[in-house]
């Protein structure tokens, strides 16, 4: 049996045992009694394995894999990282230090995409919401701590990073090399649709910015003649809690947006403040998988006040406040402490939000070089081919059939 085969075995015994730990511990109102006992249960498996394994296994990474695997089946966004790996994650976390633009969760053991920020490099190499990170820097992400993959993927402007991915729609592992840079977050677009009367908006990513230069596109939409807004989240996985809710209020003068709450953390409700709210005019939002976080939020809220009509498909699933939690060894975990919720209590990490109005996103077919570069679209005729209407979009088509409007 291979090295790696036996740590497979080895990993995923321990894993399973601290599930099961897990469903105890964290079951509410768990007796003490039945909690004390899965804990011995894992203390006995783990001692059987390492004397009667075949030979004896290295605890320390069988160890550390059974803490991650806890992490990640409770929270994907969740990281443990040792003593060292903490003071390098104290000292860089808010450092706006060059990066290549991937936002990531863990998946199956292995660090995921969630999104890119357009523009990035991640977003130039083709990466997409569902691709899987085999390595970074020929580290192996298999339990690797989430936090520790944000640290490699950063470093000095023009340096290059590689990575091995597994695409979505390339089951083959392939190398690509990216070049770190200091990251920018894209402008809002905007434009006129169906003859002047719809108002197109695709912030791209969520920061109290680009709130307010959303806040403005609209009201300058308004003044064109603007009757009816499309309102695009799709791939829109930027942004933290608080610039979801204030995305929202744009649009809410009244209502529930989010609520917040943890196991030791109070409850707090976040209603719109009609005070803020620069629109009455009907909105259909836009999602799709690659919408995360602030994004979600706020269509969480459109929807649930029934202010909007949703259409696309499910989102992410990443709404929690995350804090850093010490152990006495210097190592940490960094775990969210509390989830925020929708209007009708659902917890929008935990169930994402899915629009009524379902229609899948349309991936284009990308070809790739070498280098995981994408290459540009090759055509037997070199006639230049006409743009694509915004109309033709089958979810903006869908959007406007809801507003009544014509393409």
């Amino acid at each position: 049996m291979s090295s790696r085969l036996k740590y497979i075995v080895v990993s995923t015994s321990t894993c399973v045992t601290v599930l099961l730990l897990i469903g105890s511990v964290l079951g509410q109102g768990a007796p003490q009694d039945d909690t004390y006992k899965h804990i011995g249960v894992f203390t006995d498996v783990v001692s059987r394995i390492k004397s009667e394994y075949v030979e004896e296994p290295d605890m320390k990474s069988v160890t550390l894999g059974a803490l991650n695997g806890m992490l990640e089946a409770i929270d994907p966004f969740a990281s443990y990282l040792n003593a060292d790996q903490y003071k390098d994650y104290q000292k860089n976390k808010d450092a706006r230090r060059p990066d290549v633009g991937l936002i990531l969760s863990k998946k199956f053991g292995y660090v995921g995409v969630v999104g890119v920020i357009p523009g990035s490099p991640a977003a130039r190499a083709g990466f997409t919401t569902g691709d899987m990170i085999e390595s970074i820097k020929d580290i192996a992400t298999r339990d690797m701590p989430l936090a520790y993959a944000d640290l490699l993927l950063k470093g000095d402007p023009g340096s290059t990073v590689e990575l091995s991915v597994v695409r979505v729609q390339r089951p083959e592992p392939q190398a690509v090399k990216l070049t770190r840079t200091v990251l920018a977050l894209p402008a809002v677009e905007d434009q006129m649709l169906a003859g002047q009367q719809v108002a197109y908006v695709k912030p791209g990513a969520l920061s109290a910015a680009k709130v307010k230069e959303t806040a403005a596109e609209i009201e300058k939409l308004q003044k064109q003649g603007a009757q009816k807004i499309v309102l695009d989240l799709r791939n829109t996985s930027v942004g933290e809690p608080e610039d979801g809710i204030a995305f929202a209020n744009l649009f809410l003068n009244k209502g529930r947006i989010t609520y917040l709450q943890g196991q030791r953390v109070a409850r707090q409700n976040f209603d719109a403040d009609p005070s803020k709210a620069i629109t009455t005019l009907p909105v259909v939002v836009l999602t799709n998988r690659g919408t995360a976080a602030a994004a979600e939020i706020a269509a969480a809220a459109l929807m649930d006040n029934k202010r909007a009509e949703l259409v696309g498909e499910r989102t992410y699933g990443d709404a929690s406040l995350r804090r850093a939690i010490t152990m006495e060894d210097g190592s940490a975990i960094i775990l969210s402490v509390a989830k925020y919720y929708a209007a009708d209590g659902k917890a929008i990490q935990d169930n994402g939000v899915t629009p009524k109005n379902a229609v899948l996103q349309t991936e284009p077919q990308v070809e790739y070089d070498d280098n995981g570069e994408p290459l540009p679209e090759a055509r037997k005729d070199q006639t230049p081919q006409p743009q694509k209407r915004l109309e033709e979009d089958p979810m903006v088509k869908k959007a406007l059939e809801l507003l009544g409007v014509k393409a």
